[in-house]
């Protein structure tokens, strides 16, 4: 039997005890084997007290371990659809114009550019400048000419000699979504005869954006 000198309690068991009269006989053997009990507990490797710790206490119950993937795989859901929607809304709000068509020609006396331009975008813009080969075109009545359209042309562009029946841009050409713009620009920055064969390039400048296009430079006949 194990010592009971390891038993750590508030009191001195001899001197409880040992002067007590017979009929504490019994008191005095169930506080021993307590003791006895407590050491034996006590010299417990830890690893089995934790186990026996870990026994008692109940883990989650497998209908609130569904409830709580289920909610989580709702929210999860929820996020993707509200980013998949602002993306989609942001980008139909976008601007997006595009240009088609374009040409540059020149002869001895005179040189030409003209090109399409739509809006596909989700909101209204405004062409606020236009540089063909690096040089900006002067709003003056003379030097733009457009039509504005609600479709664009299937025909390609071709030479014009007289512009008259077109408008003439006198400031900046506003662009509403889903609208189509037919422009031609008399004599366009440096262009000449010499330049027939080269590339140049168109540039539309918005206040947001810019939008280039590049063409081999064609004979005006």
């Amino acid at each position: 039997m194990k010592s009971l000198s390891g038993c750590r309690f508030p009191f001195n068991l001899h001197e409880k005890y040992v002067n007590k009269p017979p009929d504490a006989s019994e008191c005095s053997t169930q506080i021993r084997t307590n003791c006895l009990i407590f050491i034996e507990l006590n010299l417990l490797p830890e690893k089995t007290k934790m186990r026996s710790l870990l026994k008692g206490k109940k883990g989650l119950s497998a209908v609130v371990t569904t409830l709580i993937i289920l909610v989580v795989s709702v929210l999860l859901a929820t996020v993707v659809t509200y980013y998949a929607i602002n993306m989609t809304t942001t980008r139909v709000q976008e601007e997006n114009l595009r240009i088609s068509k374009a040409h540059i020609w020149a002869n001895s006396s005179v040189a030409q550019a003209a090109f399409v331009i739509v809006n596909i975008g989700g909101r209204d813009t405004l062409i606020d400048k236009i540089q063909v080969r690096g040089q900006e075109i002067t709003w003056n009545n003379t030097a733009v000419y457009y039509n504005r359209t609600t479709t664009a042309p299937t025909a390609d562009l071709t030479y014009q000699d007289n512009l008259t029946s077109m408008t003439g841009a006198g400031d900046d050409l506003s662009l509403k979504s889903g609208e189509c713009l037919v422009v031609y620009i008399q004599n366009p920055g440096t262009i000449s005869v010499e330049d027939i064969g080269v590339t140049c390039s168109i540039t539309v400048f918005t206040a947001s954006a810019q939008y280039k296009v590049e063409v081999n430079v064609e004979s005006a006949s």
